[in-house]
């Protein structure tokens, strides 16, 4: 589909770029056989059955109002019911026969989105919802891997009236006009992997994931570019991105001369727009510019904010597992977006680190075009 912008990195291990190693990696039962091994082997005072709480969903969740649910779930029970309604098929069809019964796909969804929404480990998710390991496990990547596939349904690149409606709504909010995107990297903490784990380090000195991203004004997703390590660069990450592309095919991707903004770190190209250094009429061009980027910070800031797994230390083992799973995260965010389905932004989610110079091509025009729109920008208070 010509206008998807959604990518997972899944870099062969011989690549230059380190990343998720597609040979000698453990198959998936391995990886569950590994997580169950080291949750038998967990310290415990005896060998007794581990204590769970029965009949939760009937008996706790369904007494809920729709506010409580959303407390826990992070959706309101009708916005649930609408993405169970995407992915029950997906997920039941598989069918999980870990135990007594199968898990139905209510009971998946709602184990996955605690999972999503909530710092807990999978300990206390087993004994809440009376499920073993493997099933837990199993219905976060069913449901993960369902949600995934349906990216290019939700994260879709603007294009005719609505890149327009897109441009009208950036600049009645920020005087800035042509504008479809603003554009934004964020680091996904991890924990370290047990290979190359060098290679996820960040400046900042912690383990992490990079994702790339560009949205619109009302927050909604339009390219979603997630997998690379901590370690690579952020202009190398953008350079390997669909958005590089679109870049160079303006007529498909940026008609009528439109653009999308970031921060200094991008610098300028005719079709993206960079902060620049304050001077004279510069100062509203900035000032302009930096209130329509608002919008990919604070998407980011709602995405971390609804699902908290994300907002400190994401708690996956299996990193080749990492992108799909934002990915993920990032359908259900525009599916909330889409269903009026918000939520208040935390503060702590807002603190979107600066990132490093970034040069593209076509520099010439894009300094042209930005003397353009400085000299005819609407004067605002700055």
């Amino acid at each position: 589909m010509e206008d998807q912008c959604i990518s997972v990195m899944l870099i062969d291990s011989d690549n230059s770029d380190f990343e998720f190693e597609n040979e000698d990696s453990s198959s998936d039962e391995e990886d569950d056989e590994m997580l169950i091994l080291a949750y038998l082997n967990a310290p415990v005072k005896d060998k007794r059955k581990i204590p769970r709480i029965t009949n939760y969903i009937d008996g706790t969740i369904s007494k809920y109002t729709a506010h409580e649910f959303k407390s826990h779930f992070r959706m309101f029970p009708d916005t649930f019911e609408y993405v169970l309604g995407l992915i029950g098929p997906k997920i039941i069809d598989t069918g999980i026969t870990f135990g007594r019964k199968p898990i139905d796909a209510k009971k998946q969804l709602l184990i996955a989105l605690w999972m999503m929404a909530t710092p807990d480990c999978y300990r206390s998710v087993c004994e809440k919802f009376d499920v073993g390991l493997a099933t837990a496990l199993r219905s976060v990547r069913r449901v993960s891997h369902a949600l995934h596939s349906l990216a290019p349904q939700f994260i879709r690149w603007p294009r005719g009236e609505h890149a327009r409606e897109v441009a009208r709504e950036f600049e009645r909010h920020s005087a800035f006009p042509g504008v479809v995107g603003a554009i934004d990297g964020t680091h996904i903490k991890i924990n370290a992997p047990t290979k190359d784990a060098q290679s996820y380090i960040n400046r900042k000195g912690t383990h992490s994931i990079q994702v790339q991203a560009v949205c619109t004004h009302d927050m909604l997703f339009t390219s979603v570019f997630a997998g690379y390590a901590g370690s690579v660069h952020d202009a190398r990450v953008f350079r390997l991105s669909p958005v590089q592309n679109f870049i160079q095919d303006p007529d498909t991707y940026f008609e009528g001369d439109s653009h999308i903004i970031g921060d200094a770190a991008y610098g300028v190209h005719q079709h993206m727009k960079g902060t620049g250094k304050k001077r004279s009429l510069q100062n509203n061009f900035n000032f302009c510019l930096s209130s329509a980027r608002m919008s990919i910070e604070r998407a980011f800031g709602l995405w971390k904010t609804r699902w908290r797994s994300i907002l400190d230390c994401l708690p996956m083992v299996t990193v080749k597992k990492i992108p799909e799973y934002l990915l993920a995260l990032a359908v259900l965010h525009n599916i909330c977006i889409l269903q009026r389905d918000l939520i208040p932004i935390e503060e702590e989610s807002l603190r979107v680190g600066q990132r490093g110079r970034l040069v593209v091509n076509g520099r010439e025009e894009g300094m042209r075009k930005r003397q353009i729109l400085c000299n005819n920008l609407v004067l605002r208070t700055v």
